[in-house]
């Protein structure tokens, strides 16, 4: 009965275009009820995935939720936990330690802290209940309430041409140094001020969140130099492509901030499939057809490059800083790679070295070659970066992009 009485919510969601906010805390099935119970969950899952993308989903986990139940909050868009009361797991402590012979606590093992920088399952930390509710209900204020309205406009009396000197300082003047992105660049362009940033404990490589440019609800994508120096790795991209796709399905415009020296090196992201994981993103900023704003603020190296919503797979408004590297790869390793006999025969190798790597840099790693190339709009002064998006995102925000008739893609999950 109760499984019916969420289903009928869900159909009402649905039908009125508006969204869904789900509370768990329950110990799970009837065991009594048998496979009826099993049938009671799999109609709400139905339900959840013909709801992805039409209505925004919130799961609130408040205490336990366990076994199949999990399932529901995990097809949602968002999912909420509060800390040491919420707790979500397949099979529990006594289960595993029987088959497995492991001994792990309920905190460890399905806890809000675990979830949050270990598994990437919950989106925010609640302190408490009263806090969880007020993280969806900030939520909701972004968000449309279903697809086929644009997100609701903030009022604000900050000017769009107001210019933001702070940035023009953010950029370390030593490439290799490693600076701050979250709580710079994002919250600085914002016009609002603020900044909800999603998934803040896990794969902090890559920064996703809420801001407001011009009024407009927008979602930024940051590449977090101070973490991996800001190289993609496996669980990056998917945080990354999972948000992107959630912006471009409820009419979001999307904001990428680029500093990224490629993808991350070695046996383990190569075993575990990086190659399948950073195609996720690159698929995801290349199916979207919301406005996309890029801002190359250092690194564009590799392949990274082409996946940061270049202007190669469509987006819209792409500018740099001067600040900014367009190459294939860095000064030092290119240079390594295409002067190895001329160095090795020089009289000085090092300073041999030292000036092929200036040269380089003169010559490709620079902003003005993409510039001259048309992959760049334009190359811009920091302070500027603010104005320019403001009003690049105006002009875009009545876009209209066709695509291929098809049912769907096949991204590679």
């Amino acid at each position: 009965m109760h499984g019916l009485k969420i289903c009928k919510v869900l159909d009402m969601a649905l039908k009125t275009g508006r969204p869904v906010i789900g509370m768990n805390d329950s110990g799970g099935a009837r065991i009594q009820e048998g496979v009826a119970s099993l049938g009671s969950y799999a109609e709400i899952f139905f339900r959840n995935v013909r709801a992805s993308g039409v209505v925004p989903q919130i799961s609130v986990i408040m205490g336990p939720c366990a076994g199949g139940a999990v399932y529901s909050p995990a097809i949602t868009d968002f999912v909420i936990m509060v800390d040491q009361t919420a707790h979500m797991f397949i099979t529990g402590p006594e289960v595993i330690k029987t088959v497995t012979n492991e001994v792990v606590s309920f905190e460890d093992l399905g806890g809000a802290a675990t979830h949050g920088s270990k598994s990437g399952v919950s989106h925010f930390t609640a302190s408490d209940d009263e806090h969880a509710i007020q993280m969806a209900r900030d939520l909701c204020d972004l968000l449309p309430a279903n697809n086929l309205e644009r997100p609701p406009m903030k009022k604000t009396s900050d000017s769009k041409d107001r210019a933001c000197e702070a940035l023009d300082s953010i950029i370390p003047d030593d490439p290799a140094k490693p600076y701050e992105l979250c709580s710079t660049s994002s919250p600085r362009c914002s016009t609002t001020g603020v900044f909800m940033e999603v998934q803040a404990e896990w794969a902090q490589n890559i920064v996703v969140g809420f801001g407001h440019l011009g009024g407009h609800t927008v979602g930024v994508v940051a590449n977090q130099p101070k973490v991996l120096a800001g190289c993609l790795d496996i669980d990056a991209s998917d945080k990354a492509a999972r948000f992107v796709r959630f912006c471009d399905a409820f009419n979001i415009p999307i904001l990428t901030f680029e500093d990224v020296p490629g993808f991350l090196p070695g046996t383990n992201q190569e075993w575990g499939g990086i190659i399948r994981h950073g195609a996720k993103l690159l698929y995801a900023f290349a199916e979207a057809t919301v406005p996309k704003l890029t801002v190359i603020l250092r690194k564009a190296y590799g392949g990274a490059y082409d996946v940061m919503s270049s202007k190669h797979i469509r987006g819209d408004y792409n500018v740099a800083w001067p600040s900014a590297e367009l190459a294939v790869m860095g000064a030092d390793g290119a240079v390594e790679i295409i002067h190895r006999r001329r160095i090795a025969h020089a009289r000085n190798p090092d300073q041999e070295r030292e000036r092929l790597t200036e040269d380089f840099k003169e010559t490709f790693a620079n902003p003005y070659k993409a510039a001259a190339l048309g992959y760049l709009d334009d190359v811009i002064e920091p302070n500027q970066t603010r104005q320019r998006l403001s009003r690049a995102l105006e002009m875009l925000m009545d876009k209209e992009e066709l695509r291929p008739a098809r049912k769907h893609g096949n991204i590679p999950l």
